[in-house]
């Protein structure tokens, strides 16, 4: 077995490539961070102190998404075409789930770039909401799907 990201010294690099055929490339992930009732309260009638909860998370996952090579080591630094998330505040379960689509043209996919949005989103939203109560749990981030590139199409199956 060869492993991508060595080089013949073993020592690590960052893959070539160069050769890869440029295409359309799309990448969904999600996330949730579960929250105390006392949060979500503040959050639907912006009252949290820091400001308004899901517009800095908004802003922070984008910027996230197009930082993500500085953040992940051997992700290749790429030009990114759009970046949106969505928020949904799930009161009987005490969550916020995150959902975050990132597109690109390039030669090299886009599924870092969205579980980095997803991921500096939910870490927003804890930073906002840590003085209310420091009790949340990030969780399930996930690859929902993506398009484009060799492999082609994945969608999670969930089970």
């Amino acid at each position: 077995m060869t492993f991508t990201h060595f080089n013949e010294e073993g020592m690590a690099k960052m893959v070539d490539v160069s050769d890869k055929k440029v295409t359309d490339r799309t990448a969904t992930a999600s996330g949730s961070i579960y929250v105390s009732n006392a949060i979500i309260d503040k959050i639907k009638n912006n009252d949290m102190k820091k400001g308004d909860v899901l517009s800095v998370a908004q802003i922070a996952g984008i910027m996230g998404a197009k930082k993500t090579s500085e953040l992940i080591p051997m992700c290749h630094n790429i030009f990114i075409s759009g970046a949106d998330l969505k928020f949904a505040i799930d009161e009987i379960n005490s969550k916020i789930e995150i959902i975050a689509t990132v597109k690109t043209s390039g030669q090299t996919g886009i599924e870092m770039e969205a579980l980095t949005a997803v991921s500096i989103a939910s870490l927003t939203i804890y930073d906002m909401c840590k003085a209310v109560d420091k009790n949340m749990v990030i969780s399930d981030i996930k690859l929902l799907k993506k398009t484009g590139g060799k492999s082609g199409v994945f969608e999670r199956k969930e089970v």
